[in-house]
């Protein structure tokens, strides 16, 4: 089996190497990037989203943009036109979107903040105002002003969930739509240059017109990379900037919240009041330090309920704010498998118990140049009923070198107090970690990642790192990922997929534009090998298998078809029973099947789903996934999500067993500030039924009122579970 996988790896490689000689169409950034001037507005701008004011006709006009989708280079039928004012206090970015067809044209799902970008007409700005070259913030809006935030680190890593304080209007005609940007200087870190005439920065432009898939950039930058690639940027001049204010972000909020729990032991209702909240100062440009106090999340998004028939870890990502701002400069940020630091073990009893635990108050620090960030977290969590008072603190550095190279290193120490109470005993535990990253070229990406683990319990160290390399250009992509996690490797602040495991993961795919069929707008047939075997053991192998997937279809309108065939070579010598079902220990060969679609998702009307069949260890497995989502208007979204799975003669009672799982959710907008959503959940498989229902309104910038409804009703337990939780929330920012 081993030299089959060997022999596949050497001719995919082989193959690739041939293309990798062809003109992939990329090209370098320019010695000498382009200009784009700021022009200071005489009057007052009022930002509406019509650009009517004297001093927009003033400014000079940027037009010249660059088509990357859905083929590279050449004309464009959507034209984009940017101008950029500023004042004392604001840089503001006026744009317009032309459009044949005007209102009728536009295509937006949802008015939600953080929209999805490829489902929506949208236009953003990326600025890089320290000119790292690095690092990017990006302001986006679409036809609507829905407002999407981020930061993006190398354009590797992107922080969706970091919030800015600004403003965007948009006004929609018969030939196009304006959008109107007034960014606060505020809300932008930059050093104030020696001379007024010498301030530069780094910005780039992004539109896609989502009927078509039209996506143009400017400056020019190779379709393989993205507009937050900042080596490509131009050059922004004409600003005269404020000196750096104190930029102070106070945000308290008051809670009331009700409960109301039932098992079969005991019933406990009641109602509780909560004050906090977090303070956000920039001590300088460079530097921020965030403080929070008796931390709340409860607007944040609850987890939906998953089927796991796989012999791995779940990961359920953070949901909240606090934890998600700026979460990419920590160690393994961007990676699901293994990460030396992961939040959500902050604020839960014990580790990764579903449990709550308060957060009494924390303190996060970054520091952020051209030369190396700098970061530290401290957390205190108070005890429970089930678990001890505990701390938690990370400290990273991380050192730039070269273009677009860096090298870090990050400890994470977790200390769980003494409890008489409890019946417990300190404890700790550490965590060291190098990482790093290294860009030879343009489509040339290395990172790595070495992580050690200690605790008081034991004097054994543990082990786990990652090595990614990745070759992508605008004809094909080749990658190697390989992870190890060694037995005794414990990060009590972290999470790992899977314990004494060393997995490799090498494939690609190529990419085909064909030219004479213009609804294909990519097809990408390829393959990928994962292949595990025991960390502690090398010649002990636990499961292979290979994802081939000759038909990979992206249409022009952004619809999608897959088919993929999974050969899988599993040895099962530990107890494992996939949703209670034992499968004996035993070597075991099977193959499955899968094709995947969903339609335009831009589209009033879109369908999506998947199914596979074939073997399953020594049985057979039916799993199907199907979804609709329908949002006549973006003001209405409604949503259906359904997944059955079906288990025939599985493992060593050759039983068999079906589970369903149905999601039903809803979004209504009276604009992008005044939001209700709701969904409903229910498994079969563990008989539990939950409703998550929240209205929120902001009612100034970043500032919100939140109601929210949860209930859970689990039955397929011992003791039958029931809770319901109603929350009130108002939270108020305000910005010095």
């Amino acid at each position: 089996m081993k030299k089959h996988l060997i022999l596949l790896v050497v001719i995919f490689f082989k193959v690739a190497g041939l293309y990798a000689q062809m003109d992939n169409q990329n090209f370098p950034p320019p010695l000498t990037p382009p200009v784009v001037k700021a022009v200071q507005a005489k009057g007052e701008i009022r930002v509406d989203g019509k650009l009517e004011e004297a001093d927009w006709q003033g400014a000079p006009l940027i037009t010249d943009f660059f088509k990357i989708e859905p083929r590279q280079g050449g004309e464009y039928d959507y034209v984009t036109n940017v101008r950029l004012l500023y004042d004392h206090k604001h840089l503001y970015v006026g744009v317009f979107c032309a459009d044949s067809l005007g209102k009728k044209g536009i295509r937006v799902q949802d008015l939600r903040r953080d929209f999805t970008w490829k489902e929506n007409d949208n236009f953003g700005i990326q600025l890089d105002p320290q000119n790292l070259k690095q690092y990017c913030v990006s302001f986006q809006t679409t036809p609507y002003g829905n407002q999407r935030d981020l930061q993006n680190f190398n354009d590797n890593n992107t922080d969706n969930d970091w919030n800015a304080l600004w403003s965007v209007r948009t006004h929609q005609t018969d030939s196009g739509y304006y959008a109107e940007f007034a960014i606060p200087f505020k809300s932008i870190r930059y050093e104030l240059p020696a001379t007024a005439d010498s301030v530069t920065w780094g910005i780039t432009f992004t539109r896609l017109a989502r009927r078509d898939y039209e996506h143009t950039v400017f400056p020019a930058i190779p379709q393989s990379f993205s507009p937050y690639r900042m080596t490509y940027a131009a050059s922004l001049k004409g600003l005269t900037v404020p000196e750096p204010s104190a930029n102070v972000r106070v945000e308290p909020y008051f809670l009331y919240q009700y409960e109301d729990r039932e098992t079969n032991d005991e019933t406990i209702s009641g109602g509780d009041a909560k004050i906090g909240g977090d303070v956000k100062w920039a001590i300088n440009p460079r530097s921020v330090l965030d403080l929070t106090f008796n931390t709340d999340f409860a607007q944040a998004d609850v987890d939906r309920a998953v089927n796991n028939l796989e012999r791995f870890n779940i990961f359920f990502p953070e949901r909240r704010q606090f934890f998600l701002e700026n979460s990419g400069i920590w160690a393994g940020a961007g990676d699901p498998s293994i990460k030396p630091f992961f939040s959500r073990t902050i604020g839960l009893q014990g580790n990764f118990n579903a449990e709550p635990a308060r957060i009494d108050g924390g303190v996060r620090y970054t520091m952020r140049d051209d030369n190396r960030s700098v970061a530290g977290l401290y957390i205190h969590q108070a005890q429970t009923d089930n678990s001890p008072a505990a701390s938690f603190g990370v400290a990273r550095y991380l050192q730039n070198y070269g273009r677009e190279n860096n090298v870090g290193i990050m400890i994470t120490h977790r200390l769980d107090e003494n409890s008489s109470e409890l019946g417990m005993r300190q404890s700790n535990n550490t965590t060291i970690t190098v990482d790093g990253l290294i860009r030879p070229k343009n489509e040339l990406t290395i990172s790595y990642l070495l992580s050690g683990s200690r605790d008081n319990s034991s004097d054994t160290l543990g082990l786990a790192g990652k090595l990614f390399a990745g070759y992508s250009t605008n004809k094909f992509y080749l990658g190697w990922i390989t992870n190890f996690v060694s037995e005794d490797y414990n990060p009590d602040m972290g999470f790992v997929f899977q314990k004494n495991v060393i997995k490799h993961n090498p494939g690609g795919y190529f990419i085909w534009r064909p030219k004479n069929i213009p609804w294909i707008r990519r097809f990408d047939p390829g393959a990928f090998i994962n292949y595990y075997h025991d960390a502690g053991d090398p010649g002990n192998f636990q499961q292979a298998n290979i994802y081939l997937f000759p038909i990979y279809l992206i249409f022009t309108n952004g619809s999608f078809l897959e088919y993929a065939i999974y050969p899988t070579w599993q040895n099962i010598n530990f107890y494992f029973a996939p949703l209670g079902i034992p499968i004996a220990q035993d070597e075991y060969y099977y193959t499955s099947h899968q094709i995947n679609y969903n339609s335009d998702r831009s589209r009033k009307l879109s369908v999506s789903g998947n199914i596979s069949w074939g073997g399953f260890y020594n049985g057979k497995k039916l799993t199907a996934n199907g979804g609709v989502r329908f949002a006549p208007v973006p003001h209405l979204a409604f949503t259906a999500d359904y997944e059955f799975n079906k288990l025939n003669e599985l493992g060593e009672m050759q039983q068999n067993l079906e589970t369903h799982l149905t999601t039903l959710g809803a979004r209504f907008a009276l604009n992008p500030r005044v939001q209700l959503s709701a969904f409903y959940q229910y498994n079969s498989f563990d008989e539990q039924g939950r409703w998550n229902i929240r209205g929120s309104w902001e009612y100034r910038p970043l500032s919100f009122i939140y109601i929210v409804f949860n209930d859970t009703r689990i039955q397929g337990l011992e003791q039958p579970f029931r809770e319901q939780q109603l929350i009130g929330k108002i939270t108020f920012l305000k910005q010095f």
